[in-house]
């Protein structure tokens, strides 16, 4: 599939494979360049262009000062279902942690220079909700950048199109669960108790993208119908099975891999990503998995707006309707639009 998909597709700069929070490839015309940041001071620059740093070989640290990179509330864009503060969380500690690789620095994200770097571009997310989850937290990112005039959201369907008119830049948003056609293409109406797919249709969903700059797919969790979760007391930090619920720290046993990292779909990922090598693409793969694993305490659980109204058995056991798939806002995504960031200044 991911080889149709980047065949058909007619991308000028970049291409992003996002699988749910699992792992991220991209694609690039250009020869590789190092580590060098142009935000960056000498010191920093000569650090991080020294070697190929591993950005995902790191630790979280928390950093109230200078995180979070926004305010949930001063986010004109922000998503009811991501808006944990909004909704009732009041441990806020969620938004203070910055990941900290151990050979490098990220990079600062300057959303002036990231909108200067997208002018007259056209960047597309494509995917399900978790995709969704970062394009809102990119959108976050750097629509403070821009006075209010000159900066909009329209809901269309399946496209949800942010604009920067000052830059002739936009942002935008394609629900697509499955990349190719479902019965689940329906932004609304997309939870049916069978899930029919035509697996060689891509064309369809494709045509709405293939004029873009830069392209992040998504798509994981949806190809993975498990109708229970398999549920670690461990990794939620109780002695009994439970979930992300009251949870309020990251892990901090590094080289920790959660239930959510299938080592299986890497390889096979990986294996898809050989082949458009062999063919003379050029494509790296950015695996985000471990780094948002460690994050336990930062999904919504249950702040966040509930779409369809509780019943009286989920309202007594809070834990069965915690939303431990999702991630809250200011957070983790921030850091997946971070290494993004690095990428598009250093592979375009």
């Amino acid at each position: 599939m991911a080889k149709t998909l980047i065949l058909r597709c007619s991308v000028n700069s970049l291409i992003t494979l996002l699988f749910a929070f699992v792992f991220v490839a991209v694609y690039f015309a250009g020869e590789r360049k190092l580590w060098v940041f142009e935000d960056e001071d000498q010191e920093t620059m000569q650090k991080n262009s020294s070697a190929r740093c591993n950005l995902f070989n790191g630790k979280w640290v928390f950093d109230n000062k200078s995180y979070p990179l926004y305010k949930e509330k001063e986010c004109t864009f922000m998503w009811d279902e991501f808006a944990c503060e909004m909704f009732g969380r009041k441990d806020l500690n969620y938004q203070s942690w910055r990941w900290q690789p151990h050979q490098c620095d990220l990079p600062r994200f300057n959303a002036t220079a990231l909108l200067e770097k997208l002018r007259g571009k056209r960047m597309v997310f494509v995917g399900d909700s978790l995709n969704k989850n970062q394009w809102v937290s990119l959108v976050c990112l750097v629509e403070s950048a821009i006075p209010a005039p000159l900066k909009s959201l329209q809901l269309n369907g399946s496209f949800f199109k942010f604009k920067a008119f000052e830059y002739n830049a936009s942002i935008d948003f394609y629900w697509s669960p499955m990349l190719v056609e479902s019965n689940s293409d329906d932004p609304v109406t997309h939870r049916w108790p069978e899930r029919i797919v035509r697996i060689s249709e891509i064309v369809k969903h494709a045509r709405h993208w293939t004029n873009a700059d830069i392209l992040i797919f998504n798509s994981y969790l949806w190809w993975r119908q498990r109708h229970k979760m398999k549920l670690l007391g461990q990794e939620w930090g109780m002695s009994q099975p439970d979930n992300c619920y009251n949870e309020t720290l990251p892990i901090t046993k590094e080289g920790y891999w959660g239930s959510g990292s299938d080592m299986r779909m890497m390889k096979i990922a990986e294996a898809a990503m050989d082949e458009l090598r062999a063919k003379g693409l050029k494509i790296e793969m950015l695996n985000i998995t471990q780094l948002s694993e460690y994050r336990k305490e930062s999904h919504p659980s249950i702040h966040k707006k509930q779409w369809t109204p509780l019943t009286e058995d989920q309202l007594s056991n809070p834990r069965s309707y915690s939303d431990c798939i999702h991630w809250c806002l200011p957070g983790v995504p921030d850091v997946w639009n971070e290494i993004l960031y690095a990428y598009i200044f250093n592979l375009t």
